[in-house]
C-alpha cells in the first residue's frame, strides 16, 4: 500500500494495539468509528514485504482481537475451546496478511494506491467469507460489519448485505493508513485527498432509502423473557423452572392486553425444553397460556428422535389446533450443541462430554405460517435460532421464503452477564436493515428487543431480569438489494478475492524474471 517498512517490533506492537482497537468497536464499548482504525494500524503492521512475517502480524492482530471479543465461550465451555477458537480465527487473518503481500505485488496496483485501497477491502471480505464457512460450516463472529449498527456505514447493509458493509470499513481503514503514510512523508495534498475520500465513504450510507412503513399491515406481538437463573452451562438443568418462568410471563401479558389483542406470542429458544408433544406438563402450560391469551404460542423446545440425536426447534402451538408448524435449526454450533470428531476433541478437553446428545441440523427454511385472523390471511414469520443470526444465507433465504418479519429466538443464560448479548443484537439490527423487516430478539435471559426496519431499537430489556415485550411490528414484503443478490454478492467477494492474490502472483513471478 506504498507504506513505510516499520520494524519487526513495531509492527508487532501495532499488531496488539489493531487488534484491541477493533474489539472496542464492537458491543460492549461499541465506539463503531474504532474499527477502519484498527484495520489502518493493521495494514500499518503489514508494511514489511514478507509474506511469512506478514502472516506473523496478522495472527498477532487475530489474537488480539478474537481474544476479548469470544472472551464469553471462555466462561461458557472452558479455557482450552476459548483459545482453540481464538488461534483458529485468527489464522484466517494470518492466511490475510500473506496473501495481501502477494496482491500488492501485482503489476496493477503494485505503485497505486487507489488500486490497493479496493483490493485490500475485497481480499479482507474474502477472507471473512472463507471463515463464515469454514471449518464445520464457520463462525461469522467479529466480522466487521457487525460493529457498524449505529454508523451510516450500517445503512448499507441494505443495499449489499454484512460483505459490503465490511468491504468500506476496510477500505476506510486503508485510506486512513494511506494519509498516515503520506503525512509521515510530508506529502499533503496527496493525504488530504486520502481522508477526503474517508469521509466521503463514511458518509455514502446517508443516501440508501431505509423504509420502516408497514406495507401489508401490522402483527401485534406480545415476547416473554422468562428469565433463567444465572447458573451458566447449570442452567439447562433448570428446564422446569425455566418453563413455569416463560408461563407466569406469558399469563402477565394480560396486563397489558386483553384476550385475543395480540396475532402472535413469542418465547425464547429453550423457552420450553420439554416437547410439548410428548410431556404433559409442558402440554398443559402451553395450553394454558395460549388459552387465556387466545393467541398461538411460538416457542423454542427440543425433539428426540428415535433415531437418535435432537433437534432445536420452534415449534408454533395454535390454542385449538395444538402444533401446526415447526423449524428446526439449520446450523447447530460445532463443539457446543454438537462434538465433531468427539474422541479427538476429548484429548484436548473433558468438556465435550457436557454435550451428551448431538443436535442434528435442520433443512427446511425458517420460515413459519401464522394466521391472522384479525388480517384475514397467513403471515410469514422468518425464525432464526441462536447463532443462525451471524449466517448470511440462513437469514436470507428465510425471507426470501415470505418472512414478512423476523423472530430471533435465543438463549444466552451460558454467557452470564457478557457481552455476548449485545454482539448478537448489533448483528440482529444489521439484519433488519438488510431486509427491511421488523425484527424480534428474544432472548431467556436478554438481551431482548424490538427492531424497527432501519434497525432502531425500539424496546429493549435488561439482563437476568423477567420482562415482556408488546409490540405493534410493520409487515413488509418488499425485497430489498441485499435480499435478492446477496448470494450473488458473496460469491462475487470471494472469487475477487482469488483473483486478486493470484493477480498478484503471476505479477511477483513476472517481476522475478524480467
Amino acid at each position: 500500500m506504498l507504506l513505510p517498512s516499520p520494524r519487526r517490533l513495531t509492527s508487532l506492537v501495532l499488531a496488539v494495539l489493531g487488534g484491541i482497537v477493533t474489539d472496542l468497536a464492537f458491543p460492549g464499548v461499541g465506539w463503531w468509528p474504532l474499527a477502519p482504525v484498527g484495520i489502518a494500524l493493521l495494514l500499518l503492521a503489514m508494511g514489511r514485504d514478507g509474506a511469512w512475517w506478514n502472516a506473523l502480524v496478522g495472527l498477532v492482530w487475530g489474537l488480539a482481537f478474537f481474544g476479548p471479543h469470544i472472551a464469553w465461550i471462555d466462561g461458557a465451555v472452558g479455557t482450552v475451546p476459548w483459545l482453540a477458537l481464538c488461534v483458529a480465527e485468527s489464522l484466517f487473518v494470518a492466511v490475510f496478511g500473506a496473501a495481501w503481500t502477494w496482491t500488492r505485488r501485482g503489476a496493477v496496483i503494485a505503485t497505486a494506491a487507489r488500486w490497493q485501497v479496493p483490493a485490500v477491502a475485497v481480499l479482507w471480505t474474502g477472507l471473512e467469507e472463507a471463515r463464515s464457512v469454514l471449518p464445520f460450516g464457520g463462525f461469522p463472529w467479529g466480522r466487521l460489519a457487525f460493529s457498524q449498527a449505529d454508523s451510516p456505514l450500517g445503512r448499507l447493509a441494505w443495499l449489499g448485505g454484512v460483505p459490503l458493509v465490511t468491504a468500506v470499513v476496510v477500505a476506510l481503514g486503508a485510506l486512513l493508513a494511506v494519509a498516515f503514510a503520506r503525512v509521515r512523508q510530508i506529502e499533503i495534498g496527496l493525504a488530504s485527498g486520502a481522508l477526503l475520500a474517508a469521509f466521503a465513504l463514511l458518509t455514502v450510507g446517508i443516501l440508501v432509502p431505509l423504509d420502516s412503513q408497514a406495507e401489508d399491515g401490522r402483527l401485534e406481538v406480545g415476547a416473554v423473557q422468562g428469565d433463567v437463573p444465572d447458573r451458566g452451562l447449570a442452567s439447562f438443568d433448570q428446564a422446569r423452572e425455566v418453563l413455569a418462568n416463560h408461563a407466569q410471563g406469558s399469563l402477565a401479558l394480560l396486563d397489558q392486553v386483553d384476550p385475543g389483542e395480540l396475532d402472535l406470542v413469542v418465547w425464547p429458544e429453550n423457552g420450553a425444553d420439554f416437547d410439548p408433544r410428548t410431556d404433559p406438563q409442558t402440554e398443559a402450560a402451553v395450553n394454558e397460556v395460549t388459552s387465556a391469551l387466545d393467541a398461538p404460542l411460538l416457542l423454542g423446545t427440543q425433539e428426540y428422535p428415535d433415531t437418535g440425536g435432537r433437534y432445536n426447534l420452534a415449534m408454533l402451538w395454535d390454542p385449538e389446533l395444538g402444533p401446526v408448524a415447526t423449524y428446526a435449526k439449520q446450523h447447530p454450533a460445532p463443539f457446543a450443541e454438537y462434538i465433531p470428531m468427539r474422541s479427538i476433541a476429548r484429548l484436548f478437553s473433558d468438556a465435550v462430554d457436557r454435550v451428551n446428545t448431538d443436535m442434528l441440523p435442520g433443512t427446511g427454511v425458517g420460515l413459519i405460517p401464522v394466521d391472522v385472523p384479525r388480517l384475514g390471511r397467513t403471515v410469514g414469520i422468518g425464525d432464526v435460532i441462536c447463532f443462525e443470526v451471524a449466517y448470511d444465507d440462513i437469514v436470507r433465504k428465510a425471507v426470501t421464503a415470505g418472512g414478512e418479519v423476523l423472530v430471533i429466538q435465543t438463549n444466552n443464560a451460558t454467557f452470564g452477564r457478557t457481552d455476548e448479548s449485545t454482539q448478537q443484537l448489533a448483528m440482529s439490527r444489521l439484519r433488519a436493515i438488510e431486509h427491511g423487516r421488523a425484527t424480534l430478539q428474544i432472548s431467556t435471559v436478554g438481551v431482548s428487543a424490538v427492531i424497527a426496519p432501519n434497525g432502531v431499537v425500539t424496546q429493549e430489556t435488561d439482563l437476568f431480569t423477567a420482562a415482556q415485550l408488546v409490540a405493534s411490528m410493520p409487515l413488509r414484503s418488499t425485497l430489498t438489494p441485499a435480499s435478492r443478490f446477496g448470494d450473488e454478492i458473496s460469491w462475487a467477494f470471494r472469487a475477487l478475492a482469488v483473483v486478486v492474490t493470484l493477480a498478484g502472483v503471476v505479477g511477483a513471478v513476472g517481476a522475478r524474471r524480467r
